[in-house]
């Protein structure tokens, strides 16, 4: 079963966590330090997620053919689900096509070390927004 039911939700869910991220007093600014332009490719529902970290403040947007992304990673939306939870290992994601990264991989190793602290918010993150059935045990 999905964790998502519609591009809506997900959209809704992951759209305000990376709003959350961007907002954090520690992972905020060294987002903003990394001036990414990362897309977020998502499937089963489909979505995309647009970031540039470049700019002030950091620009979020859904489904926006005409963003030039320096990385795009690929993925299920459940995928992502589970990496936010801190259950999928980045690494061995990629190798199994899991996710699919086209751009400088290095750029996002980079980034893992920053967003870790997220794997434990995203759980708070999906409770303090009424969705605590979606929250993995």
């Amino acid at each position: 079963m999905a964790y998502f039911q519609s591009s809506a939700e997900l959209k809704d869910v992951l759209g305000g966590f990376f709003q959350r991220l961007v907002d954090d007093p520690e992972i905020g600014p060294k987002l903003r330090e990394a001036k990414l332009k990362i897309q977020f490719q998502y499937t089963d529902p489909p979505l995309s997620i647009s970031v540039d970290t470049g700019q002030e403040p950091v620009v979020i947007r859904f489904d926006d053919a005409a963003f030039k992304p320096e990385v795009q990673l690929s993925m299920k939306a459940d995928v992502a689900h589970r990496f936010w939870h801190g259950k999928v290992n980045l690494i061995a994601a990629l190798t199994r096509r899991e996710m699919v990264a086209k751009g400088p991989i290095p750029k996002i190793l980079k980034l893992l070390p920053v967003i870790k602290p997220a794997y434990d918010l995203y759980p708070e993150y999906l409770r303090e927004k009424g969705q605590e059935k979606l929250v993995l045990k």
